[in-house]
């Protein structure tokens, strides 16, 4: 049972009838009402099966939508949850009064699930809080903002095991200590000039080693759980988010779909839940008939002419200045005689006498300005006369005007070529430097031709226009803008144009010399139809008030309505509202002789406040309730219905208060429970005279609706448009429906024309329209109506952040669903918290009223939104500046957590059932191989004894290197200038060896088997330092020396590797041990520990007592420190045995010989840098020219230059010399050309890295200096890793690198699964080289430890001769690394030793042959098993969601993503203007939605060069994320995304 409330207008509290809306059984049971005239009505419709009617009290005006939003907030009042304000930088661009450290609202957080779905979104207004009294946040954030902290995550490796004591993890004291004199305040990492990336820092910050004291102990900190300090602000911001987060969301859809490799989205159930119809189908309803008066026109011309000729001067249209008084008044016989003129120039006066421009049936443009009424009325007419077909249209006033590029198409389909204007409108139209009128984007050629009378000839007395009775040819062409900004072209014919002005004449009672004021636009729509075309067929007199005037002048209407006695008017809501702001200017005004107040919107939901309010107001000053008529109307349609004026004394017109729910599944419901989410809605009156009218559903075919449905209304009626001028396609789909039945049988044969207006029809045959299907947005099946939101957002209070005129509300197609966003222009004084207090006001209503999730609410400066003509936003437009980035906003909140509801499944991991041994029975037995691969043998070394002894130690290979060849020169080292600075043959750098050997001994007093820094920029002095030591008997250190101009930020790392190496001794040079002893060096660190210090430069020609031989080649050759991007120090132990290996291995690998030379660009600090750098020429005997990297920055072609010079065939670089070149030499091709540089003679550039190959900028690279004669095959990459410095490379011999195309699903899972190029999810990856000789290599399940088959993700697991012996441990625990470095299968072969790499990847087997015949097995290196993100029980690899946020926007120059608390935090380097900062957080947020099915917890946009890189061009998320978390990074915004 559902019950009507019914309310006679007129008396404060009315006496209340209940009705039940029986069903269809019991239909005839008698009911009664209490007064005659409803009861007759109700009676009337009993053909519905629900009836609904809440009626309201029309003399009180009672603002439903306002109550229900006021109502809504007060259930979130009481809920104190702390939404965390978006960090804002203050900054020029930003509008804004308020300091730029916002505290955070310190109300907390309540944990109560009975609370209404989804508060996550829900902000209450914060409360006003004493300065006298602190909350403990701010305090906390006080103290943090005055000191520089730095934390980070406590690490542990890849495989949730115990870390070895020797991987350190940096991380720096936040202590509320004063610091000790031994510690010193931490460097800050983001303290590098803006424009570029200054020098590459391995460590940031004043990183202390775990386990070791550094004058302060753990307990003095306060951490979290995961070793980050709670007193950080972006900390406690997060953790609101959080708690936000954690509160109940609205329920999960039913199309919850499983992301599996095969398909993403599943087939929705429906929900049984969801309100269905239950009517019966829709009776067709029709008009009146239209009347036969016997003084109508054969034609509207014909009627012109009449009162032209009869009533000439009786006026016909009043036209007022900016200021709002009477500028000219045109009387029906200038309108006449003037129209004639122009009619008769058109067509005899514009070309040559036997060759006229136009002729009847022409389309010609008319381009007036709204100031400009009677200029535009003299040109329609004109042109009626001439028969030629008029198409109005907006003035152009720049090339950037919103949609000008679509009404060129009109123009151009409509096949327009003359366009007519005024003399002043011409004069302000753009024009070239050359006078000539401006070529608009997308615009036919026009010939441009003034109107003024003073330009047109009037014609002999024997020529008379020739006017025929109205037919069906087109009389005028009507523009019309779709929802996706389309431009279309609406013909009406004259016929249609008439009966239209019939249809109006005799629904609005118009009588002759009446005198109407009209507010609209005259040259479309609703302003053309009324106070142009039927006011000139009843010779009315029109005020034509325009748009300026308005603006000046709100209530210029209602006075002249008040000095005319007006008796009809042309309004829209917003002329309503803007009168009844300034109605206290006016007390003396009256309305009394106003017989309509036609309100030309009334068909949206909201206008029915906008009526009341104004009534409410006028009441008093003479406006009669009856003489409110609200119409619907469209361009295809025309009018479709209209309220007639009533009968003084009559009961008005129904409201339906209807259920949001239900509307939002096109079903009827009255809403008698919850009036917070109840639509109120005025009728439109009746279908017009001589239409029939239908409700039709407005997707799919056009089937009748039920009583109870909602669908798009339709019409049959000779007064309506015809067509879309050229194209037949979309006219016949709208101008051509034939309704079916539920059986799809058609109802009849007459042809309907669609009107894009949604409604239903109710009690007594009135219409209500709920809104227009381009305002639908469809959402998670649910319709919701654009115009409803925009009611909704302005009905919270204050409005004062926002202009009430100024709003869009659009979907967005993001992740399988439409989308809400709404944009705003905010006023210039709002400040940031009140503008942040309005958004979550906002989305708490929208979703407490409409049950539906805002996207994104964005605010953008005042007079940026894209415009109308008329002043209003063009939504078609800033839906497209959104999508593009171009929409500039000053505020923006992100709502993706509320509404993405249809994200798959998290993945849960399933605990392994059956054993691993059986796993791998079962992959055989499916065909499946192990994933395992083979470089070939090392073979044995020769037999000669003197070289079997020199190569088994590298320091004998130099000694015997120098006896057997002593002048050949190993090493040239270059300058930026390409001129060789200084050589080293073989004899020169045995010497300087035993001069550094001979120094250790005597200035160091160092001991056989104590460990040696070496701190030497790139060159020969490193080479020979290394040596030295070798002969001394010493482990040398290699460290990359501290920058000059940085030495806050890179000298801590110099001393904690020298603190956790235990070194005995420093060599270095002059310049570098200055500075170490330095004012600027005592800042950063304790000077006065250093160890000692030998200066290398110049030392006395000596040589050691005896040249060190180690005992054994298991003996510690040197130590290798590096840090990994997850910030891990480690350092590893390199045996004698395994620097021959790995040399061996090399030279077999790149064939490398004594009259071989290859050139190497890349920092010789660690890893296969250093080997190739130092190592490989003392072994293999081949010359290396070395180019140090820094010396790029000064010349940038050194390195291609040098490759031309010395026609070097082999060459080996990093990804950051790659870079380089790409990007500062990519468009020189032509003048390294000129200059020489030619790459022809290359036949391998090696890039050595350990990380996945970067296939992007080595396709870049390859094609880029193809024209100057790179060989698409020579660019590869290598891999290597900690524990083993060089696993694959790709050499010289063997098959071309292979690229193949993975499903990023599957990889996600950790599964392989090759697709196509360019199937969608598809990732490209590159052979990572080939596998060295001696190196076999296995993939491996991290957790089971068990092998893989070649279908399978997994850890890549290495055993060679070069592995690398262990992390070096300062406490002598051996068994800690043995799990990395000496670890077994878990079954298969569980003899064999393997190291594990901790990288991901797979092996395939290719169609490609090895040298020996056999088929090539390919190693894909996929990401750091450290860095990887688990998130949603998913793998997902950081540099695969950089990459898309990364193609996001051409402002973003570099990202990185890291997680935090189940966070995804996105950090991005803005490489352009500050405005374009907040464009970039929904661009990023859809992407990784879109690409990688994760919602972004938290956008930060920086500057360039914030995001920290190693010197191997690795991003150190890791210091990234701490840097953030300490509030150290100065972001430009940080998003904060609900």
């Amino acid at each position: 049972m559902q019950v009507l409330s019914l309310e006679e207008p007129g008396s404060k509290l009315t006496s209340q009838a209940v009705v039940s809306v029986l069903p269809p059984a019991l239909e005839d049971s008698q009911f009664k009402l209490s007064h005659n005239t409803i009861q007759a009505t109700v009676r009337k419709s009993m053909h519905f099966y629900v009836l609904w009617a809440n009626w309201l009290l029309m003399s009180e005006f009672i603002d439903i939508h306002t109550e229900a939003v006021q109502a809504a907030l007060a259930k979130h009042k009481e809920e104190k949850m702390a939404l965390p304000m978006p960090t804002k930088r203050r900054s020029t661009y930003v509008q804004s009064p308020i300091e730029t450290r916002t505290p955070p609202d310190s109300s907390s957080g309540s944990e109560d699930e009975t609370s209404v779905r989804r508060q996550s979104s829900l902000v209450p207004p914060p409360p006003v809080v004493n300065p006298n009294q602190q909350s403990p946040d701010s305090w906390i954030n006080r103290t943090v903002q005055g000191s520089s902290t730095s934390s980070s995550a406590s690490s542990t490796l890849s495989h949730g095991e115990a870390k070895p004591i020797a991987s350190f993890r940096l991380f720096s004291l936040a202590s509320p200590v004063a610091p000790s004199e031994n510690s010193a305040p931490p460097p800050d990492v983001t303290a590098v000039a803006p424009p570029s990336r200054g020098p590459r820092v391995d460590l940031t910050n004043n990183a202390v080693v775990r386990g070791m004291s550094r004058g302060q102990s753990r307990s003095s900190m306060m951490e979290t759980a995961d070793g980050v300090p709670v007193n950080s602000r972006v900390s406690t911001k997060i953790q609101q988010l959080l708690n936000t987060l954690k509160r109940p969301k609205r329920p999960p859809l039913s199309e919850f779909f499983t992301d599996d490799a095969e398909e993403i989205v599943e087939v929705p159930e429906p929900d049984p839940n969801t309100p269905k119809p239950e009517g019966r189908q829709i009776i067709p309803v029709k008009g009146e008939p239209l009347g036969v008066v016997s003084n109508w026109p054969p034609a509207l011309q014909a009627a012109l002419a009449r009162w032209g000729s009869t009533q000439g001067k009786s006026p016909a249209l009043t036209a007022l200045d900016i200021t709002g008084k009477t500028l000219y008044t045109l009387t029906y016989g200038k309108l006449w005689s003037r129209s004639v003129k122009l009619a008769y120039t058109l067509l005899n006066k514009l070309g040559t006498k036997n060759e006229q421009i136009l002729k009847p049936g022409d389309k010609v443009a008319l381009v007036y300005p709204n100031s400009d009424p009677g200029m535009f009325w003299v040109a329609f007419y004109g042109c009626l006369l001439a028969e030629v077909i008029p198409v109005p249209i907006e003035v152009p006033l720049s090339r950037k005007d919103a949609g000008i590029c679509q009404v060129g198409f009109l123009l151009g389909s409509c096949g327009v070529g003359l366009a007519l204007t005024s003399e002043i409108c011409l004069k302000g139209l753009p024009k070239t430097p050359t006078g000539e009128i401006l070529q608009f984007k997308g615009w036919p050629r026009l010939k441009w031709v003034v109107t003024d009378s003073k330009y047109l000839t009037k014609p002999s007395k024997e020529w008379q226009p020739h006017i025929p009775t109205a037919n069906t040819d087109p009389a005028y062409i009507e523009y019309k803008a779709s929802k996706d900004g389309t431009v279309v072209g609406v013909a009406v014919s004259k016929v249609a144009m008439l009966t239209h002005c019939q249809a109006l004449t005799q629904a609005c009672n118009y009588c002759e010399g009446e005198t109407l004021v009209n507010v609209l636009d005259f040259k479309k729509d609703m302003g053309l139809w009324h106070g142009v075309l039927t006011a000139v067929m009843n010779r009315i007199h029109t005020i034509s008030v325009p748009y300026a005037v308005m603006k000046a002048c709100p209530l210029s209407w209602v006075q002249r309505v008040h000095i005319h006695k007006a008796r009809i008017a042309l309004v829209k809501c917003r002329d309503l509202h803007w009168a009844m702001m300034a109605h206290r200017d006016q007390r003396d005004t009256s309305l009394a002789s106003l017989h309509m107040l036609i309100v030309a919107d009334g068909a949206n939901p909201w206008s029915v406040s906008s009526c009341d309010a104004f009534l409410n107001v006028f009441q008093s000053h003479g406006l009669k309730p009856e003489a409110v008529c609200p119409c619907a109307t469209s361009p295809e349609a025309m009018t479709v219905a209209i309220r007639r004026p009533g009968v003084p004394g009559t009961p008005l017109p129904a409201r339906a208060i209807l259920s949001m729910g239900g509307l939002s599944h096109s079903v009827i419901r009255v809403n008698t429970e919850d009036k917070n989410s109840a639509l109120t809605v005025q009728d439109v009156g009746h279908v017009m005279p001589g239409a029939l009218m239908c409700i039709v559903r407005p997707d799919g075919p056009p089937q009748l609706c039920k009583t109870d449905e909602i669908g798009e209304i339709i019409i049959n009626s000779r007064a309506g448009g015809n067509m879309y001028y050229g194209l037949p396609g979309l006219t016949k789909n709208t101008f051509e429906v034939i309704p079916v039945n539920a059986n799809g049988v058609p109802i009849g044969e007459i042809p309907f024309v669609r009107s894009g207006l949604l409604g239903f029809v109710g009690p007594g045959s009135l219409i209500f329209v709920v809104g227009k299907i381009e305002g639908l947005l469809m959402v998670s099946g649910r319709r919701h109506n654009a115009d409803d939101l925009v009611a909704t957002a302005l009905a919270v209070e204050p409005v004062k952040t926002v202009y009430r005129g100024r709003i869009a509300v659009f979907s967005v197609t993001v992740f399988y669903d439409e989308r809400v966003v709404i944009v705003a222009e905010q006023r210039p004084g709002a400040s940031e918290e009140d503008s942040f207090q309005w958004m979550s006001r906002v989305l708490q209503a929208i979703d407490s009223i409409h049950q539906v999730g805002l996207y994104c609410l964005a605010l953008v400066p005042a007079n940026t939104l894209p415009k109308t003509p008329l002043g209003g936003i063009h939504t078609s437009d800033t839906k497209q500046f959104f999508l593009d980035g171009n929409l500039h906003p000053c505020n923006i909140l992100m709502c993706p957590h509320t509404c993405v509801t249809n994200l798959p499944k998290p993945r849960q991991k399933q605990p392994v059932g059956v054993g691993p041994a059986s796993v791998m029975v079962g992959n055989l037995v499916a065909g499946k191989r192990i994933a395992q691969a083979v470089g070939r043998d090392l073979g044995m070394i020769e037999d000669q004894d003197l070289v079997r002894k020199a190569q088994t130690k590298l320091s004998f290979a130099l000694q015997w290197r120098a006896q057997t060849d002593a002048d050949h020169v190993l090493f040239v080292l270059l300058n930026a200038k390409g001129v060789t600075v200084s050589t080293a043959t073989c004899v020169q750098l045995h010497k300087r060896a035993e001069k550094i050997a001979a120094a250790l001994t005597e200035k160091g007093s160092i001991n056989t088997g104590e460990n040696v820094v070496l701190l030497y920029p790139p060159g020969i002095d490193l080479i020979a330092a290394f040596y030295g030591c070798l002969y001394a008997g010493c482990v040398p250190v290699n460290v990359r020396p501290p920058h000059p101009q940085n030495l806050a930020a890179t000298l801590p790392t110099v001393r904690m590797i020298i603190d956790v190496s235990k070194a005995a001794c420093i060599l270095t040079t002059q310049s570098l041990m200055r500075t170490m002893r330095s004012k600027e060096a005592a800042a950063s660190v304790n000077i006065k520990t250093w160890p000692t210090i030998i200066d290398t430069d110049d030392l006395p020609r000596r040589r050691p007592p005896q040249i060190y031989k180690p005992p054994t080649a298991e003996m510690i050759a040197y130590l290798d420190f590096s840090v990994s991007t997850t910030g891990m120090l480690t350092g590893v132990k390199i045996s004698h045995a395994a620097v021959s290996a790995i040399c061996r291995s090399i030279k077999l690998q790149c064939e490398l010989y004594s009259s071989r030379q290859i050139a190497i660009c890349l920092d010789p600090y660690c890893g296969l840098g250093f080997v190739l750098w130092c190592l490989a020429s003392v072994y293999s005997g081949h010359q290396s020219v070395l180019i140090p990297p820094f010396e790029l920055e000064s010349c940038l072609s050194l390195w291609l230059s040098t490759l031309t010079q010395y026609r070097i065939r082999d060459t080996f670089c990093s990804y950051s010399v790659m870079e380089l070149c790409t990007k500062g030499l990519g468009t020189q091709t032509e003048l390294l050309k000129a200059r020489g540089v030619n790459l022809s003679c290359v036949r391998s550039c090696v890039v050595i890295a350990e990380e996945r190959p970067r296939l992007a900028l080595s396709h870049s690279f390859s094609k880029l200096f193809k024209d100057i004669g790179l060989s698409s095959r020579a660019v590869s990459t290598a891999f290597g890793s900690r524990v083993n410095l060089a696993v694959c490379l790709q050499g010289t011999t063997g098959p071309d690198p292979c690229t193949v195309y993975v499903d990023m699903k599957s990889l996600r899972h950790d599964r392989v699964r090759l697709v196509e190029r360019g199937a969608p999810q598809s990732l490209p990856l590159m052979e990572s080289g080939k596998i060295l000789p001696g190196v076999r290599v296995i993939i491996v399940n991290p957790e089971t430890r068990g092998p893989l088959g070649d279908s399978h993700l997994g850890e890549i697991w290495v055993n060679s001769p070069h592995n690398a012996s262990g992390y070096y441990t300062i406490y002598g625990e051996e068994s800690l690394q043995a799990n990395h470095f000496n670890t077994k299968l878990s079954f298969g072969d569980p003899q064999t030793l393997w190291a594990r790499t901790g990288y991901l990847g797979f092996v395939k087997r290719t169609e490609l042959l090895e040298a020996n015949g056999d088929r090539h097995d390919a190693l894909f290196v996929v990401g750091s098993l450290d860095e990887t993100l688990e998130l949603r029980g998913l793998r997902y690899h950081p540099i695969d969601i950089e990459i898309s946020v990364s193609r996001a926007h051409r402002s973003i120059a570099e990202s990185a993503v890291f997680t935090w608390t189940n966070l995804l935090v996105v950090v991005s380097e803005l490489c352009g203007s500050e405005q374009d900062a907040l464009d970039l957080v929904p661009l990023i947020t859809n992407v990784v939605l879109e690409e990688h099915h994760l919602i972004v917890g938290v956008v930060v946009i920086v500057d360039p060069g914030v995001i920290p890189i190693n010197s191997r061009g690795e991003k150190q998320r890791m210091h990234l994320r701490d840097s953030f978390l300490a509030d150290q990074l100065d972001p430009i915004y940080v998003a904060y995304n609900m």
